[in-house]
């Protein structure tokens, strides 16, 4: 258990110095990305010093003003991967805030276009994102357990088990569990 809390700690800095290079990159101050993402001056510190974990809208909001899908900005902050990788091996990020947790699955490499992700919402969960990281970027969500509720451009979709919702992402989006029921999926992003 200790090397899980240490990888997850490690994890932790390079996400912070990959948040504070990206800003540097853009040539922008805290207060420039601030007002672009509507995160606090403040909360950007914390996150760039690692002194606090993102949230899933936080990381939204900024990989939508950076252009990235969530999973692209945290592969940029994971080890290279093999070919072949082990349930045991597969990265899990989660939000304990808004009780998401994803496993990359397929993490994505500069080399391919896709990747798949396994899901989890607790029951009574509300995910909120602004706009898309990249306009048009297609994904499949396959419903495996439970109840969601998917919102894209304004159209709600109710799912259960074995449906499969296909859409291209360039707005908002919100996915929903109910009070009685959480929900297990695998989203393909190309």
């Amino acid at each position: 258990m200790e090397n899980a809390i240490t990888s997850e700690q490690a994890t932790e800095q390079r996400l912070a110095q990959r948040l504070r290079q990206l800003r540097v990159e853009h040539g922008w101050s805290l207060d420039q990305l601030a007002a672009q993402s509507q995160v606090s001056r403040a909360t950007l510190s914390r996150l760039e010093n690692a002194e606090v974990s993102p949230t899933t809208s936080v990381l939204g909001r900024l990989c939508a003003v950076y252009g990235l899908s969530m999973s692209r900005l945290l592969r940029m902050v994971e080890e290279d991967f093999p070919p072949l990788l082990r349930r045991a091996d597969q990265p899990v990020w989660s939000d304990p805030q808004t009780g998401f947790r994803r496993r990359s699955v397929s993490p994505p490499s500069q080399a391919l276009a896709g990747e798949a992700l396994e899901c989890e919402l607790d029951a009574g969960a509300h995910i909120a994102y602004a706009t898309s990281p990249r306009p048009g970027m297609e994904h499949h969500l396959l419903m495996q357990e439970g109840k969601l509720a998917v919102t894209v451009d304004g159209q709600r979709h109710d799912l259960l088990p074995g449906d499969c919702l296909r859409y291209q992402l360039s707005g908002p989006s919100a996915f929903d569990t109910p009070a009685d029921s959480g929900a297990r999926y695998f989203l393909l992003i190309i």
